[in-house]
Order: C-alpha cells, then sequence, then structure tokens
C-alpha cells in the first residue's frame, strides 16, 4: 500500500537530483469563491438515481488528443513536473505531486488520472440520459476542472463517492476540491444530493 511517507522518505533517498516541494498544478477553469457559490446555489438537489445500465465503456475516454497523446498522457504532462515522454507519448519520466494526499511519485505508473465527478456519479445525477457523444465529451475534458493526477490508490479508493462520503485527506485542499466538483456539476447540469450539497457547503466555507 502506498502512503505519504512511503513517498516523503522516497523523495529523501533521491538526495539532491530531486526538488525539494512540488506544488501541485491546478486544472483549468476552477472557479472563484463566490463563483462557485453561485454555482452551488443553481445546482438542483434531487435523489441520486439508479445504476442500473452504468458500464464505464458508456463513457469513451482516453480519446488521442494530439499526435500519439491521448487524454491520460496529456494530463500527465500538464499535471507532471520535469516530465519526459516516449515516441508513443508514454511518461518515462517526471514527477508528480498529488494534492489529494500530498505524496510526489517518480513512475507515471503509480499516477491515476482521476475523473473530479466521477463517471458513475454522473451516470446516477444526469449523465444516463445523455447521448454517447455527451459522455466522451465530459469523460475527456481538458476544458474545466474535471481531470486531475493523483495517487493511484487514493483514487481508487475514492471509487464514486461524492464529497458527503470522500474528501482528500490534505485538508487545505478541500475549497479546490468542492470548487472543481461544483463547477463540473454545474457545466453539465448535474443534479446534487442533500448530503452532497451540504457536504460541499461545508468545504466551501474552508476557503
Amino acid at each position: 500500500m502506498k502512503s505519504t511517507i512511503f513517498a516523503f522518505l522516497s523523495l529523501v533517498a533521491l538526495g539532491s537530483t530531486a526538488p525539494a516541494l512540488l506544488v501541485a498544478r491546478a486544472p483549468p477553469n476552477i472557479p472563484s469563491y463566490s463563483e462557485a457559490q453561485t454555482q452551488l446555489g443553481g445546482l438542483r438537489v434531487a435523489a441520486q438515481g439508479s445504476s442500473t445500465g452504468y458500464s464505464r465503456d458508456l463513457f469513451p475516454h482516453w480519446n488521442t488528443v494530439s499526435g500519439a497523446c491521448n487524454t491520460r498522457e496529456t494530463v500527465l504532462k500538464r499535471d507532471g513536473t520535469s516530465v519526459v515522454t516516449d515516441s508513443a507519448c508514454a511518461a518515462t519520466s517526471g514527477r508528480w505531486y498529488s494534492p489529494y494526499d500530498g505524496a510526489t511519485w517518480s513512475l507515471a505508473s503509480d499516477v491515476d488520472i482521476d475523473h473530479i465527478v466521477p463517471l458513475s456519479n454522473a451516470w446516477k445525477s444526469g449523465a444516463a440520459s445523455w447521448t454517447t457523444s455527451r459522455r466522451e465529451t465530459f469523460a475527456n475534458d481538458l476544458t474545466n476542472p474535471q481531470l486531475i493526477a493523483v495517487t493511484d490508490n487514493v483514487n481508487q479508493a475514492k471509487g464514486d463517492q461524492g464529497p458527503d462520503t470522500w474528501k482528500p485527506s490534505v485538508t487545505s485542499y478541500h475549497c479546490t476540491y468542492a470548487k472543481m466538483w461544483i463547477k463540473v456539476k454545474s457545466v453539465y447540469t448535474l443534479t446534487v444530493t442533500s448530503a452532497e450539497k451540504s457536504a460541499l457547503t461545508s468545504m466551501l466555507n474552508s476557503c
């Protein structure tokens, strides 16, 4: 099991060849506090829908973005530091800071690309009625703060949970996480549950 402690020790072991600190590179178009408040107020509160019929395959993801680079590889380059890629656009070296848990990684295989609003959560809050094309846009959205590079097992632990049941362990990131979640739900006119809205309100209050 990976941990922040392991990442810290690995960084120390690298000595002077590693930067003293990596800062998370923010996804695009994160709203301001006031904008997020307004967007949250505009979200429709509704009970979460059924997961019946859901499949990740209904959200075509990791599309080709440019040349040999797909969405995952594009986010790895965007969110990493000193990222080097091969002819197939696979990251062969670099460093990634995961804002969810504060860990730093030097292997791309230790990093997942998280959908801020998980695909399953989106399905149950409105995406079930979308066209495949719209779900594809959602799953590969590089314009809004929907995709971010984080520690792989942290992303897996999050699963499809909303902020009422899962939050980043780095509490100072709660404000940013809430603003990103709200922005994505607002852009795609997805609903929120009452518990979800309450959690988001509390997280915004930490800004």
